[in-house]
């Protein structure tokens, strides 16, 4: 029976951006956001006001729709195991996010199937071999005995997102201090990548699988600024990484759209970064250069719909993401209108009036009539130029 009522926990922009995808298929989405100017308020049929990890909310919201989908993860989890108990519909399941919502239960379920990821350990199951060499740990690992050098990557293992709670550490003493702050953290090693890649892949509740194109991803300050679709990848190293998201897909049983970023390192060899169990930044350039967006192929897969064809449109694309670079009341009218005018430019506004650095504000995205990461790159510094300039 096909869904008509879609409930959506958060309301930010990538709800926002499923509004466009539930007009088209005639379905209306209820949103669960703690306030009134969220981004997707404006288009929701209805909305629960009330913070995502309300599970009194998430009970009321379940009252006006036919299954509940996220735009986030911070969520109880707990608390919606028990909600789902009662008969209502998540999708993605709640057992679907359960081991992947903790950075380090992540880290172990993709490693007990056998999926490549950088080696990690809890900071607490390390000890030191000298209290002279800092440079050098040997740890207790899960998988295999580790010497830890510097730098290494620590993560906090829940919230963490657009490099919040990612901290590179380059020595002991940094590492001492960081786990000091705060004890609930995970840590690997640093992955010295060629390109950070990321798939965008959906499995409706019959099992199919549909895969977007990989994509490279451009991360500065550990937040994704560039998005090259497709990526340049050889074609056994996109089989191999759709590979691995059939198998993530499958052995969750998803009902939804998931992303899968990694790295890819010498020898073409690929490691899983981390899973996002939702739509994603990597895959905006989908809503102007295939001819079925992530967001529209979400909304198939939760509401018993066909998927779609996620085909592209034109041999390449490149999104860039407008982020804010200063604390500021303002729209960027003028810098928004110029960009516009780029050739072939759709240009994506999320809405908030308030910018921050870092603050995911909007994104464009450019159609180009070959695959050519040179010309892809001057577009996108022309795009940056424009819109950093002071």
């Amino acid at each position: 029976m096909q869904m008509k009522r879609v409930g959506v926990i958060g309301g930010g922009q990538l709800a926002l951006m499923m509004g466009a995808a539930a007009n088209k298929l005639g379905v209306e989405l209820i949103v669960q956001t703690p306030e009134c100017n969220d981004p997707a308020v404006g288009i929701a049929s209805d909305t629960v006001l009330a913070a995502v990890n309300d599970a009194q909310a998430t009970t009321e919201l379940a009252t006006k729709c036919d299954v509940i989908t996220f735009e986030n993860e911070f969520v109880d989890i707990e608390a919606l195991s028990q909600i789902a108990s009662q008969g209502v519909c998540f999708r993605p399941r709640i057992e679907a996010l359960s081991p992947l919502l903790d950075k380090y239960d992540q880290r172990c379920f993709l490693r007990d199937l056998g999926i490549p990821v950088p080696k990690f350990i809890l900071p607490e199951s390390l000890f030191a071999v000298s209290s002279v060499n800092q440079s050098i740990y040997t740890k207790k690992s899960e998988h295999s005995e580790w010497e830890l050098s510097f730098p290494s990557v620590l993560k906090a293992r829940r919230h963490g997102y657009d490099g919040q709670g990612t901290f590179i550490i380059k020595n002991l003493t940094d590492l001492e201090t960081k786990i000091c702050l705060n004890s609930n953290f995970l840590l690997e090693e640093f992955i010295p990548f060629q390109k950070e890649l990321s798939i965008i892949a959906a499995r409706s509740a019959s099992g199919e699988i549909s895969p977007f194109v990989v994509v490279e991803t451009q991360q500065e300050q550990q937040i994704c600024r560039r998005v090259i679709a497709p990526a340049d990848i050889s074609p056994q190293t996109e089989k191999t990484i759709q590979d691995i998201a059939c198998t993530v897909l499958n052995s969750l049983q998803v009902v939804g759209i998931f992303a899968i970023e990694l790295f890819l390192t010498d020898g073409d060899k690929v490691l899983v970064n981390e899973i996002a169990p939702r739509t994603h930044n990597s895959g905006h350039f989908s809503i102007d250069a295939c001819f079925t967006s992530q967001f529209e192929q979400h909304l198939r897969a939760v509401c018993d719909l066909p998927l779609g064809n996620v085909a592209m449109k034109n041999p390449c694309a490149i999104m860039v993401n407008l982020l804010g670079y200063e604390t500021r009341t303002t729209n960027y009218i003028d810098k928004r209108s110029t960009l516009a005018k780029i050739p072939g430019a759709y240009l994506h506004w999320y809405g908030k009036s308030e910018s921050r650095p870092g603050r995911k504000l909007g994104h464009i995205t450019v159609l180009l009539n070959e695959l050519n990461r040179d010309e892809a790159m001057t577009i996108a510094r022309n795009i940056e130029s424009v819109w950093y300039s002071q």
